[in-house]
Order: structure tokens, then sequence, then C-alpha cells
């Protein structure tokens, strides 16, 4: 019952100050159409009911089969198993993740099929799942996650010079939206099952975070190759925005029922399939922690529809039209406003967040407070997405002004940060792009950016994203830099935890 309580207050924490907010919008500056507001409220109902659902399946059920398979990689120590688990995982949990189906489908809406759902679908779990392979060899034979990430984006900004441009936004954007409730779960349980196989404790601690940030880059790297293999073009020129609208209430869910189902079921099924494989060969599970798990997938299932079908079918909508609508005012001042007030609220509501920021404080014994890192993202967040949204306004500021010098600062930064926050950095750049920022942000820069003369949603509006997972990786590092010489200045290099950081 506790646990039930618990997720119930997680949803209730990630949907509503986002629908209080437009609510407040609705009775004062932009009034929502009847039939638009009564979906968005169906819609935020649904969430809120299969939120919860959905993180009690992946806490009983995902999470652990993360873990099993963490443990099974590190006692098989074998290159070619570890290759050869770690993509197919990788892959099959990467399908399933919630906001990737979102995005790609939000690609594919914007692009007008231009950029199919599959392609994106596809190709980002592939260059998820090989990434994740990587990552858990590099926890296996102890390199260093530094030196890896230096390689990782260093191929990054080299194939972005080959891709098309419009691509780099979308890629980065995939990269935000593929790690979610899903995902960085799994991905978290597979490097802590790894890393407690080793014997010092604190080389185990250190390496239990980065795998997320490393699997991250997957998606990146994928979508670049794809657009540079198939020498994908999108002409921008014809692609006309144009509002989603309906007048019926119940039509556009009878509609997202059969769609979502379908997408759902196609996605759940290769994770069981796989863990009954696991089971027979590795995992040997007695019957009551198998059937805990078969019904931890069965809670995700259910949730996952809830969910999609909510976020489809009534908030994206919403989003979508106080974008445009913001943006047809012709106040610059509200529109940035509203956005550091959207960033802001996502960030203070995420879950994740929070578990950050207690993680760190914990991390440094109180040296580094979790007011002061929770400050520092809410407000990060905000700005950024204020950012996004004059690079809308403005066409001369362009996406990679902002994504390509912040990665690069964030790879010098972590050349002198102690190696555990760079770890949590770049796992912490993940979970700020959570829910809200691949649904309700990303459609309103996208009717912000279809009502903006001169704008482009395809090329200005994807990237919102992730500039969200940007601020903590620069947050957290700085942070850690702090706590590097606050312990040399009370002499704590002894400290416990911080020696070999």
């Amino acid at each position: 019952m506790n646990i039930i309580k618990e997720k119930f207050k997680e949803g209730l924490a990630v949907v509503l100050p986002i629908a209080i907010l437009v609510l407040i919008l609705n009775f004062t500056i932009i009034p929502l159409e009847r039939a638009l507001l009564i979906r968005f409220i169906i819609g935020v109902l649904l969430m809120i009911l299969g939120l919860p659902i959905f993180l009690i399946g992946v806490d009983i059920g995902i999470t652990q089969i993360g873990n099993l398979t963490g443990h099974s990689l590190a006692r098989s120590n074998k290159f070619w198993f570890i290759l050869f688990a770690g993509i197919i995982m990788g892959f099959i949990i990467s399908i399933a993740e919630p906001g990737l189906h979102v995005l790609s489908g939000q690609v594919d809406f914007v692009s007008a099929g231009q950029i199919s759902r599959l392609n994106i679908l596809l190709t980002t779990a592939l260059g998820i799942g090989i990434l994740l392979a990587i990552g858990a060899l590099r926890i296996v034979y102890n390199i260093a996650l530094d030196k890896l990430l230096f390689v990782l984006y260093g191929l990054i900004f080299l194939l972005n010079i080959f891709a098309s441009p419009e691509f780099l936004a979308i890629s980065f954007d995939a990269a935000a939206a593929t790690t979610g409730a899903m995902t960085v779960p799994f991905f978290l349980a597979v490097a802590a099952g790894i890393a407690s196989m080793k014997k010092d404790s604190k080389a185990a601690e250190r390496d239990s975070f980065g795998l997320v940030g490393v699997t991250a880059t997957g998606a990146v790297l994928a979508v670049l190759i794809m657009s540079i293999i198939s020498r994908s073009s999108i002409n921008v020129a014809d692609l006309e925005y144009t509002l989603p609208h309906s007048d019926s209430v119940i039509g556009p869910f009878l509609q997202q029922i059969p769609l979502v189902m379908r997408d759902v079921f196609y996605s759940i099924l290769p994770i069981l399939a796989i863990f009954l494989v696991f089971q027979k060969i590795s995992f040997n599970l007695d019957k009551k922690a198998f059937r805990t798990i078969l019904k931890g997938l069965l809670y995700t299932l259910i949730g996952l529809i809830l969910l999609l079908i909510g976020v489809n079918a009534g908030f994206l909508d919403v989003g979508s039209v106080v974008g445009y609508r913001l943006a047809t005012k012709d106040n610059t001042p509200l529109l940035l406003s509203i956005g550091f007030i959207i960033g802001f609220l996502t960030i203070l509501a995420e879950p994740s967040v929070h578990v950050l920021t207690h993680q760190i404080e914990d991390i440094t014994s109180g040296y580094v407070r979790r007011p002061l890192v929770l400050a520092a993202l809410t407000i990060g967040v905000g700005l950024s997405i204020s950012l996004s949204m004059l690079r809308i306004i403005s066409p001369k500021i362009k996406f990679w002004h902002y994504i390509i010098p912040g990665y690069m600062l964030t790879l010098i930064l972590s050349r002198f940060t102690p190696k555990l926050f760079v770890g949590i950095a770049f796992d912490a750049g993940t979970v700020a792009s959570g829910l809200m920022a691949t649904t309700f942000i990303l459609s309103f820069a996208q009717g912000a950016a279809g009502a903006v003369e001169g704008a482009n949603v395809l090329v200005d509006a994807f990237g919102i994203v992730a500039m969200v997972t940007l601020v903590p990786l620069l947050t957290v590092q700085v942070l850690g830099l702090i706590f590097k010489m606050k312990s040399r200045e009370r002499s704590l290099e002894k400290f416990e935890g911080y020696e070999g950081l």
C-alpha cells in the first residue's frame, strides 16, 4: 500500500504543476476551446492514473530484470556475451520507452512523414543498445569514463559536419527522450549489478554512475549516422505547421486506443521474451520472485497504455496551442517568462531530480547542500527553456550555438571534476528530461515555432529537450568542483567516498 501511495504522489507531482499552469493561462490570457480543455483534463487524469501504475511496474519488474542482467553480465566476464546481451537488452528496453514513442511521433508529424516514426524508433533503439553494451564493457574492464566520453562526443562533433543540419537537434532530443522512466531505472540497475561484483567498494560506487550518460550518446550517434548513410535531407521549405484541431472530446481518445495498445504490446512482448530466456539460462528465480516480475511487466503494460493515451489524445494538443497563442501575442518578455516558468516547474516536480539532490548531499556529507543543488537545477532549466524560445524568435541563433559549446565545456570540466561527480552529472542530464519535457515542453516549442514568422518547426522547435539535459551536466560538475575545493580547504582528501573520485 505504501508503494502505491508513493507512486501516486510522484504521478501527481509530475503532472499537476503543468496542469495548474495551463488552467491559470486558460482563465487569464489564453482561453482554450471547451472541447480542447475537456480533452486536456481527461488526458491529465489518465496520466495521473497511468503513471503510478507504470512506475510500480518499472520498480518491481523492469528494474529487477536490469539488476539481474547486470549480475549475469558481470559473472560471465566474456566480451562477446556482454556485447551481444547489452545490444539486445538496450534495444528492447528503448523500444518500450514512452518518451521515445512521443518524440518519434512528433518528428513524423512535423516532418510530414519525411522522417518516419519507425525509422527514428528503430535507429535510436539500436544506437542505445550498442552503447549500453560498450558502457557495460567499460565497467567490467575498468575503462575511465571521462576518456570514453571524450571519444564519443568527439565522434558526435565529427559526424555533425557531414549530417544534414536539421538532424542535430532531433538526435540530441532522441537521446533525451530515450533515457526516461523505462530505460533509466533499467540502465542504473544494470550498472549497479555489474559494479556490485567488484571487490573494491569505492570503485564499485564510482562505476555505478555514468552508464546512462554513455548510452544516451548512442541515440545521437545513431540518428546522425542514419542521416549520413541515407543521405536524408528534409525539404523544410515545404513544411507547413498546422495546429491540431478537433471539436470532438471522445473521438481522439477512441482513435488512440487501438494504436497505443498495439505499440505497447509490441514493446513489452520482447522484454517478456528476453526475461523468460534469461530465467531459463541464468536467473533461475524462485516462483515468488518470478511471478512478481511478471506482475511488474503487466503493470508496466497497463500503465503505459493509459499514460500514452492521455498524452497523445489530451496533453500534446494543449501544449501546441498554448505555445502558438503566446507567440502570436508578439510579446517576447511574456513568451520568455512563461518558458522559464514551465522549465522551472518541470524540474521542480520531477521526482528523479529530488532523488539526485539527496544523493549529492549524501555523497558530500552535507557540504553541497540539497537546496543549493535544487535551486541551481530549476533556475538553470528555466533559463534553458527561455533561451530555446529566444532561438525560435531569432532565426540567426542556431541550435548548435548552444549545444556544441555547452558539451565542449562539460567535457573540459570532466577533466577536473571528481570522477564520481562526472558519472552523476551525465546520468543527471537524463533524469531532468522526464515525461513533461518530451511531451508538453516539446509541443509548446512546436506551437511557438509555428506562430513565429521565419521560424521552422522542424529546425527551431526540436532541440529544446536536449537543452534541458545540458543544464544538469554543467551544474553537477560545477558543484563537484566546489566540493573538491572545499575538501582541500578542510583537509578532507581522505574523506569517506572522496578518495579515488
